[in-house]
């Protein structure tokens, strides 16, 4: 099993954020891409133990970790680890239905790959999201060989998804997060 401090530290903050937006008395499908160590997993599906918690990441390392994680800790609610790409197609994300996500979650992910899994991500989320559901997105933003920015700045503000109806997207700062200058981008579909 791998262990990152740095999920040991941000897992609470960003289960705050969770937490307005999923309901721990409903049913739910979440959709985890870059898992990573499978922390996170464990700690937000032990959280919403009705949520049915997909993890999923493009390191087999990763996906090894996340069952190992989940598995150790018995969460029935967390299903085994999908070998994801983001820049695949939508079609190509483990046989999701389309419009059957509650919830797609992504964290320190953006910043560190390239502009086209950000957008491979964003372009997913406009299929496998249920109407009203939420993409949220963790991560700190920055400019550079390292990472891109595909909100053109850190202020907050909200923004129309390009080309799709009745879409917007806010932009949080958010006070808790242990890490300075984290943002947690949130999406959701109208």
């Amino acid at each position: 099993m791998q262990v990152s401090a740095a999920a040991e530290r941000n897992k609470e903050p960003i289960l705050g954020v969770l937490r307005q937006y999923v309901d721990p008395r409903r049913r739910a499908r979440a959709l985890e891409v870059a898992s990573g160590s499978g922390q996170h997993a464990a700690h937000f599906a032990r959280a919403f133990p009705l949520c049915e918690w997909q993890p999923s990441d493009v390191d087999r390392r990763c996906l090894d970790s996340i069952a190992a994680t989940t598995q150790a800790q018995g969460l029935s609610n967390v299903k085994a680890p999908l070998y994801l790409d983001v820049t695949w197609e939508w079609e190509h994300w483990g046989g999701i239905p389309p419009q059957s996500l509650d919830l797609l979650l992504c964290i320190n992910m953006i910043h560190i790959s390239a502009l086209r899994c950000t957008q491979g991500l964003f372009r997913a989320a406009g299929h496998l999201l249920k109407p009203s559901a939420v993409l949220i997105t963790y991560g700190e933003p920055r400019v550079g060989s390292a990472g891109h920015s595909c909100l053109g700045g850190t202020g907050p503000g909200k923004w129309h998804a390009s080309g799709e109806a009745g879409g917007h997207a806010s932009q949080q700062q958010v006070p808790d997060f242990p890490e300075r200058g984290t943002l947690c981008f949130i999406l959701q579909l109208c």
